[in-house]
């Protein structure tokens, strides 16, 4: 049985008036929840340094941290949570010396820019890793700008701190003006060994989500939909294995959320005059949470996803999966702002603040309310148009897939195995549901149907093949996959050099996938086949059925994975040869 209360319930000598101030302290309003940790240290590491120039010198090493009034060690880079931001010029060859003071094997890999393979940084495919003690050099030449990101590749590292900004000025001039430019990286932190997380996530995959349907939730929907409604509602979702309410595989109860190193309590703050343009640059350094971002009171405008520009489009909010980054301008009064960053399962939030000077702050907003799944995200297209609602096979072996030539083709039966409890039959397609949670809650949300890269596609060959891939899993034995196979067990995906391909993923699960592929654009396409935008790494949805077009001109070996963290780890990983 999971532990209800924490330590902090039986703390000594501690009056229940200062042991409230203290959870209010650490930005603790909403009431009691069993997740609810001590009050939040306000200690960090140093601030990251920004450095400049073609030439870096960077140190891992593992450094204290004290985060939840808990004393810890982090892996850094020297010696700060994020790294230091690195400032490279598009065009410029960049040479970082990177030395691993750990007593185990380390890497970065620079997410998002486009080196040669060898310089990826993911150990075991585009080189050996970094062994206690080393140096290792890498060097290549910047071939893009925008905001992105680096961390490390190896083991649980970057669960454990080593992550870090890159921003990269274009060659020519700016063309996204702005008075001030903040980097805005979120994270979460653990106070317990990540290893020991994914133990527990193998043996129970629901072990940190507390959103648990109860009777109070049965009686409510028998209200509302009647007695015999909600008995043959909870005989579906047990006849299916699933659980409405399994957003996240992680939650508050153990994690720390993190904005530039700072917990809610150390109020994080950018400062601004009232009138300029404000540039953003929300980065998801997270190795396992979706968050749902908004300034309230502030109009967002999106200028820039994954590094590339984008047509401006105004927002109230927007989700940011792993590993994305958005950029956003905003133009703020002369007051302060509070930037709320919650986590998708509601238990959970990290924030800051922009303001006219330091010590100033705004009302945190109330966490949303957690939403369920619905039968949209967790079935297949039951009006056959490929949109909206859905039908699923749930047997263990077998279901059908669509593939698509310039929208759809052929069908096929494939096995999986044990390995994969859900099958989608009719996925959707759509790009403008901005998921679970942010439907309909009377915010103007980002959608990927919103964005359109500037400039268009980078190649405008149709493409020769297909290749179709399905997410898998199976949420009891916590086991991730493409096509049923675990990365251990699977063989290369070869794209032949030069090649034109459309990709197409389905997700089979009912949690959302930040697919990543290294070393080459992805490029999306709208429903009707049509460039939407260029992106280094894609979500795709429970039931979704995305496709992308890639240039296979990046000769070598590549890493291809879900960024969720632990899906990563549980199998959820290819590794793609260009020859």
């Amino acid at each position: 049985m999971k532990p209800i209360f924490r330590s902090y319930c039986l703390l000594p000598n501690i009056s229940r008036r200062r042991f409230l101030e203290r959870l209010l302290a650490g930005g603790i309003l909403l009431g009691f929840r069993p997740w609810l940790k001590a009050p939040q240290a306000k200690e960090r590491t140093q601030p990251a340094a920004v450095l400049t120039g073609p030439k870096f010198n960077l140190t891992i090493a593992s450094t204290p941290v004290n985060f939840t009034g808990a004393p810890r060690l982090a892996t850094t880079v020297n010696g700060s949570i994020p790294a230091p931001t690195l400032r490279w010029r598009e065009g410029d060859t960049v040479t970082v010396r990177v030395s691993n003071r750990l007593d185990e094997a380390s890497s970065i890999h620079w997410h998002g820019i486009l080196p040669p393979y060898q310089m990826d940084g993911v150990p075991g495919i585009s080189f050996k890793g970094i062994a206690p003690g080393e140096t290792f050099t890498y060097r290549f030449k910047v071939q893009q700008s925008g905001t992105y990101w680096y961390h490390s590749h190896s083991g649980m590292q970057e669960q454990t701190g080593l992550y870090g900004a890159i921003i990269v000025e274009p060659a020519e001039a700016e063309p996204i003006k702005a008075d001030r430019d903040y980097i805005i990286m979120l994270s979460d932190w653990t106070d317990e060994d990540p290893m020991s997380i994914f133990a527990k996530l193998k043996k129970q995959s629901d072990y940190y989500n507390f959103n648990q349907l109860t009777a109070l939730d049965f009686f409510q929907d028998a209200g509302a939909g009647g007695f015999a409604s909600a008995i043959r509602k909870r005989h579906m979702w047990n006849q299916m294995r699933m659980n409405m309410t399994d957003l996240a595989d992680i939650s508050a109860y153990t994690y720390t959320y993190l904005m530039n190193g700072t917990t809610p309590a150390g109020n994080w703050t950018g400062l601004f005059r009232p009138g300029e343009k404000v540039r953003l640059r929300f980065i998801n350094a997270g190795a396992q949470t979706f968050f749902d971002i908004r300034i309230p009171g502030l109009k967002m405008t999106v200028v820039q996803a994954d590094g590339q520009n984008v047509e401006p489009v105004a927002v109230d909010e927007f989700r940011i999966g792993l590993s994305e980054t958005y950029d956003v301008i905003v133009t703020p009064d002369d007051r302060a702002y509070t930037v709320f960053a919650q986590a998708m399962d509601r238990t959970g939030y990290a924030c800051g603040t922009l303001a006219t000077r330091h010590g100033l702050s705004a009302e945190i907003p109330r966490l949303d309310k957690p939403e369920r799944l619905t039968m949209e995200d967790m079935m297949g297209d039951m009006n056959g148009d490929g949109k909206h609602t859905h039908v699923m096979d749930h047997s263990a072996h077998g279901g059908t897939h669509s593939s698509r030539g310039a929208i759809r083709a052929h069908h096929a039966r494939t096995e999986f195995g044990a390995g994969v409890d859900m099958r989608v039959d009719m996925p959707r397609t759509n790009l403008d549901d901005p998921g679970v949670g942010l439907r309909n809650n009377g915010r103007r949300v980002l959608t990927y149907a919103d964005l359109h890269t500037i400039g268009g596609s980078l190649d405008l060959r149709e493409a020769g093949r297909e290749i179709e891939l399905h997410l898998t899993g199976n949420m009891k034995r916590y086991s991730w996959s493409f096509d049923g196979v675990e990365f251990g067990k699977s063989t290369p995906v070869h794209f032949r050099h030069g090649e034109r391909l459309r990709v197409i993923l389905v997700n089979d699960t009912m949690m959302t996938h930040p697919i990543h592929l290294h070393g080459m654009w992805s490029e999306l396409e709208s429903p009707d086949g049509r460039f939407q935008a260029r992106k280094h790494t894609i979500n795709i949805q429970p039931a979704q059925r995305v496709s992308f077009l890639v240039t296979a001109d990046a000769p070598g070996r590549w890493a291809w994975h879900c960024h969720l963290f632990y899906h990563m780890h549980a199998g959820m990983m290819r590794q793609v040869v260009v020859d």
